[in-house]
């Protein structure tokens, strides 16, 4: 798995791309901690564009950001989702926790501060 952070606006997207699995989902965490402790920002955009799989470790992953992130007073979002992720989370209903959205500068222009 890769990820590059980058800022947007207030915001911080991290791009991931491969699989966010058990032997990948604690990179996540770590990069993701360390973006909000280092950047000093709770505002975090998940870019799963170019992830290919995911399992139950990286949901897991991906409700243990959420609950950080929202416990440090911030929003976590998850942008342009492939057809495999929106599935897993479709299945287990976690759909309706994330806030999702398909258009990266769409999502940034609605969430400017």
């Amino acid at each position: 798995m890769q990820i590059v952070a980058r800022p947007a606006e207030g915001w911080v997207i991290l791009d991931l791309s491969g699989d966010i699995d058990l032997a990948h989902s604690p990179a996540m965490r770590k990069v993701l901690l360390g973006e909000i402790k280092e950047k000093h920002t709770a505002k975090v955009f998940l870019n799963l564009k170019n992830v290919r799989y995911i399992d139950s470790s990286g949901i897991g992953e991906l409700v243990s950001a959420f609950t950080s992130v929202r416990n440090q007073g911030g929003e976590l979002k998850l942008l342009q989702l492939t057809r495999k992720v929106q599935d897993v989370l479709t299945i287990t209903k976690l759909i309706t926790v994330f806030d999702v959205k398909d258009d990266e500068a769409a999502a940034i222009a609605a969430f400017k501060s």
